[in-house]
Order: C-alpha cells, then structure tokens, then sequence
C-alpha cells in the first residue's frame, strides 16, 4: 500500500516536517507519495529521505507539480 501527501502550497521547512511525520509509519517495503509545487521542496524532501536511509525514485513531475515516491528498505 502506498500512502500519499499533498504538500503543495506549504512553505519550506513544512513538507519536510510533514514528510519526516509520515515517513516514521512506514514498515519495510511501503511507499509514501510526496506531492510538492516548488524545485526547492523537491530537493530537500529527497535530501532528508535519503540521509534517514529511504531509497528515492527519480521525482515525476506532473503539470507544477512533483511527486516524489519513497520506499523504506
């Protein structure tokens, strides 16, 4: 199951403070989707998900937005 949360519009450091809260529910080999709107959220959301360990997939960009998908090992 893959777990999905929309941080669009919220201002750094918010969708990592969001990102960090979902990230400690994951078991080993679920997902969680991060949706974001700017280059800067992207990258330090992907930054804080692989120094914890999480394995990152290329962020998708859909329309203004990211998604980026990360998988606890």
């Amino acid at each position: 199951m893959t777990k999905r949360i929309d941080c669009t519009g919220l201002s750094c450091p918010l969708p990592v403070v969001e990102t960090r809260k979902a990230l400690k529910d994951l078991k080993s080999g679920q997902s969680l989707e991060v949706v974001v709107d700017t280059g800067t959220s992207k990258e330090n959301v992907t930054r804080l998900a692989k120094s914890e360990g999480f394995e990152v997939s290329a962020p998708v960009q859909d329309g203004d937005q990211f998604i980026i998908t990360i998988t606890k090992p």
